[in-house]
């Protein structure tokens, strides 16, 4: 979205209020899994919704939501609580009913001033969630906070931010899915919550039996960065011609057994090491993040809404990924795919009591990838049809973090062509080469060679 880099409109916002459950719910407590209370999960997730007028009954969006949140916080109504922390740090959440985050608001601008491309990041997201004071912190506040904008035009706009202790990617999509159902007069959702946190809590005696190098102690200092080099969000679309000439420069024993993920990730990694310029004996890092759900036996109750994926890391020197082929760093991506079994779950949630919960302490040449493509975000109608733009409003991580992150998320172009929006978040020097680095891929500069067996090499001055 281009254009709004100058957008400049204004917002009238009523003053904020507190949506509570439309139902008494139970006061009780309820502790969160040892998955769930890490320290790099304590931040809020930002997402946002862009909905186009509809010849349909005039509705006011404002009031509809703001019922259907009563209502859903019924069944969710943890959500409705406070994050309490108790010895060792734990995490629980004292089911209060206080309410959540809610603000009216006006804008004086149309969609379609927007621009045509609606992908993260969206410079306006600070005037369309507006941080209430308050609101922004991890214990003892709001968990979620939520802010309808109408527009000139007759659509609008829904933000919300979410603590992501309390649930990752795939447990916000169920509560918004929940969230469209009632707005659209359900009485309860099609898929009830499920609590059960302490399927997710450490073995006792806890004992670590795999490798987790994305906890490892090492340097956490970047030396690609500067104090002054703020991090920056950039996208690019892959549409089915970019995705098909990647596909195309892989070796053909791999075409069957690689996913497009899988090829995106493989080469996106190459392309920020090479933009990051180490040394040929420097560590590079790659964190993938994988969905656990069905890793266990039995697998996670349908319903469950709390963290349930791992963040597997790996890690080569700068001049072995340079010398090995795409093939072999596919197979590197895929290995750690592999990794993730319900034993290595519970030898995570084992380390995060053993280590004090401990936040991922990889910083240094590292890229975190996660792919939500298949979590269909902009499929959510509160009544309106779907949004012309509905996931993530900065990409990788969703915080601020000084980490390297990109993520993967289905999308359809002003041309209706679909595709995946790669969102990027890098220090600004590092995104600098990192669009050379790509714009090299695609005009086959000499960056990336085909030899004569079909494995691509990326030729490197290291």
């Amino acid at each position: 979205m281009a254009t709004q880099n100058s957008l400049v409109f204004t917002v009238t916002r009523r003053p904020s209020e507190l949506i509570t459950p439309a139902k008494p719910t139970p006061h009780d407590y309820k502790l969160l899994s040892d998955i769930d209370d890490q320290e790099g999960f304590r931040f809020q997730l930002p997402f946002i919704y862009f909905y186009p007028k509809q010849n349909i009954q005039k509705m006011d969006p404002v009031k509809v939501i703001r019922e259907a949140l009563s209502k859903t916080l019924v069944f969710y109504y943890p959500l409705a609580g406070r994050l309490r922390q108790g010895a060792g740090r734990k995490l629980g959440v004292e089911c209060s009913g206080e309410g959540v985050v809610f603000v009216e608001a006006d804008a004086d601008v149309t969609l379609e001033q927007f621009g045509g491309e609606f992908q993260p990041p969206f410079p306006c997201f600070t005037e369309l969630l507006f941080d209430v004071p308050g609101s922004v912190g991890i214990l003892d506040c709001p968990l979620l906070h939520v802010q309808v904008t109408r527009l000139r035009c007759g659509g609008f706009i829904l933000g919300l931010r979410i603590n992501h202790v309390m649930c990752d990617g795939a447990g916000l999509f169920q509560f918004m899915f929940a969230l469209s159902e009632m707005a659209r007069g359900a009485s309860a959702p099609s898929i009830l919550p499920v609590w059960q946190r302490e399927l997710l809590n450490a073995r006792d005696p806890p004992r670590v039996t795999c490798n987790h190098h994305e906890y490892d102690d090492g340097d956490v200092t970047n030396r690609a960065t500067t104090p002054d080099d703020k991090m920056v969000h950039r996208s690019f679309f892959f549409g089915a011609n970019e995705i098909l000439a990647l596909h195309g420069l892989i070796p053909r024993n791999f075409m069957i057994t690689c996913s497009t993920s899988e090829v995106l990730t493989a080469f996106l990694w190459r392309c920020y090491t090479r933009a990051l310029r180490p040394s040929p004996e420097e560590k590079v890092h790659l964190l993938y993040l994988v969905s656990a759900r069905s890793k266990f036996n039995p697998p996670l109750p349908r319903g469950y809404y709390g963290n349930a994926f791992a963040s597997p890391a790996g890690f080569m020197t700068a001049k072995k990924l340079f010398k090995s082929s795409i093939g072999h760093t596919i197979e590197f991506v895929k290995q750690l795919k592999r990794d993730v079994t319900e034993e290595y779950m519970r030898s995570v949630t084992d380390l995060m009591v053993l280590k004090g919960r401990k936040p991922n302490s990889i910083v240094a040449r590292s890229l975190i990838v996660s792919d939500i493509t298949r979590a269909p975000f902009g499929d959510i109608d509160l009544g309106w049809g779907k949004p012309v733009y509905g996931g993530p409003a900065k990409g990788g991580l969703g915080g601020d973090q000084p980490v390297a992150t990109c993520s993967y998320l289905s999308f359809k172009n002003k041309n209706g062509e679909n595709g995946i929006s790669v969102t990027v978040c890098l220090p600004a020097s590092v995104m600098a080469n990192f669009g050379v680095q790509l714009d090299s891929l695609w005009k086959n500069k000499g960056l990336f060679v085909i030899d004569n067996n079909s494995s691509l090499h990326i030729e490197s001055a290291l």
